[in-house]
């Protein structure tokens, strides 16, 4: 046996992520204002992309992505973004090194639909947004009023550490040791800043915040003192203790109880943080006389071509090989990302009419006819992977007539009818246990009768899932909910 070196030639094929291939699948998973920021960057670094549409005027050529000119071999990259690729999917499948069919040519159910958008229909969500200034803007104004020199100061320290809610979460020594002053002066600029509106800001807890607020309505005696000493007990239940500890019958009770009801324990949030994101919806469905009609939200996504008359400028001009292959690089990146964008559009389209599809009869009669779907459902049925299914559904909302939803939201597990049956979604079994518990009147129902009801409705379901199911949709348990019916029988 020989151990001398030697040079062996093999030929294999592997699946290459090209750079833009990889730019092409992270697309597939943004929303559509992500993407809006990706063109703004992409519009920045190439000059050969234009984000407005061209004149109806213009000359058709100027509206057609341009073609790269060819002096050798085309290369992978190349022949991914030329027209022997139009047809090619950007659907990937890493772990089975394939490349599925492209979708077809967008449709809606019932020939309905279109991948444009419904442009000056679109909501303008941005009109709902406020200028109202922020509880620390407030606060500092009446600051800048009432305090000057160290205190305002101080003030504005103390200011900077209120949250959101209206608390102050800090310890005034640790304060005033770091701005070296009196422990006593940052005491009595609080005390100042407690006086401020909204009333019972700037509190270090609930106590304190509700006792600020009975003080400000002059319904702080020694009675009402005790009951706010003693909220742990309210918050049990534990009525006939209060009432010896306070000194009160149940009259008196029952109007120091109503009258705590009007505080609000977190005075801040009236005035809010930062403003939150309005969710703009990326595709919206309507029902037509011939099917459902789905769309792209065009109205957030700016419609990107090639400038080819500029690039026949540039190209025309005086250039050297560093010029030449810097302009064959835009126009490649140019064409790749108007393909990308438009097969994006496509793949999403095609995954939303399978959605609308399988979960008609949601989108019919509502949540308790929600269907239990999977993505490898969905990508079976459409012929791509199910990791394509899963970017195209993530970080994207559908607008109907019900509603806005997250596309995950129409992908839920089955649960078992107990008649053996075709299985219901979880969120249908969602949406039963809310309507009985918003039913249940003054007769508590525990979970075990929960179950009892669910089974007699076809639900094989067992106690522990109603449990989960319960606490997801955010209603506390029997024993909550029936101390909760005994504080408003006392209010």
């Amino acid at each position: 046996m020989s151990l001398a070196p030697r040079l062996d030639l093999r030929q294999s094929q592997s699946l290459v992520m090209t750079p833009q291939l990889q730019q092409a699948i992270k697309l597939l998973a943004l929303s559509n204002l992500e993407i809006e920021g990706v063109i703004a960057e992409e519009l920045e670094r190439n000059p050969l992309l234009e984000a407005s549409a061209p004149a109806d005027d213009a000359p058709a050529a100027e509206r057609e992505p341009a073609e790269a000119p060819r002096d050798e071999p085309a290369g992978a990259d190349e022949l991914v973004m030329g027209g022997e690729a139009a047809g090619e999917s950007l659907d990937v499948d890493i772990a089975a090194e394939r490349f599925d069919d492209a979708p077809a040519d967008t449709v809606g159910l019932g020939g309905a639909g279109s991948v444009g958008g419904s442009g000056e229909d679109a909501p303008d969500l941005d009109s709902f947004a406020s200028d109202a200034p922020s509880l620390a803007e407030h606060l500092a104004q009446q600051a800048g009023h009432a305090l000057s020199g160290v205190e305002l100061i101080i003030a504005q320290h103390l200011i900077d550490l209120i949250d959101e809610a209206g608390y102050l979460a800090a310890d005034l020594l640790d304060i005033a040791g770091r701005l070296g002053v009196p422990l006593a002066l940052v005491e009595r600029v609080l005390g100042v800043i407690h006086t401020f509106e909204p009333t019972g800001v700037g509190a270090r807890n609930l106590a304190e915040c509700i006792a600020l607020q009975a003080k400000e309505a002059d319904r702080y005696d020694p009675c009402m003192a005790r009951l706010i000493d003693h909220l742990d007990l309210l918050a049990r239940g534990e009525i006939a203790r209060l009432k010896r500890i306070c000194g009160v019958d149940d009259e008196d009770m029952a109007d120091m109880i109503r009258e705590l009801r009007g505080y609000d324990p977190k005075p801040g949030c009236r005035f809010g943080g930062e403003p939150a994101p309005a969710v703009v919806p990326d595709l919206f469905v309507a029902r037509t006389a011939s099917g459902w009609a789905i769309e792209i939200n065009n109205a957030t996504l700016p419609r990107v071509l090639v400038n080819r008359r500029y690039y026949g400028e540039l190209a025309a001009g005086p250039q050297n090989k560093a010029s030449k292959a810097w302009l064959s690089d835009c126009l490649a990146s140019a064409n790749w990302l108007v393909k990308a964008l438009d097969q994006r559009q496509r793949t999403i389209i095609r995954v939303a009419t399978e959605i609308v599809k399988q979960q008609e009869a949601f989108f019919l009669n509502g949540v308790a006819h929600l269907r239990p779907l999977t993505l490898r459902q969905v990508a079976e049925a459409i012929e791509m992977h199910e990791s394509t299914v899963s970017r195209v559904t993530s970080n994207k909302y559908l607008s109907c007539a019900r509603g806005q939803f997250e596309l995950k939201y129409f992908f839920t597990s089955a649960i078992q009818a107990a008649d053996g049956g075709d299985a219901v979604s979880a969120e249908a079994v969602k949406s039963a246990i809310r309507a009985l518990i918003h039913n249940e009147g003054a007769k508590v129902l525990s979970d075990d009768t929960l179950v009892e009801l669910l089974n007699a409705r076809g639900f094989d379901i067992a106690r522990r899932t109603v449990a989960k199911y319960r606490e997801a949709i955010g209603i506390g348990s029997s024993v909550q909910r029936r101390r909760q019916k005994a504080l408003e029988g006392v209010g």
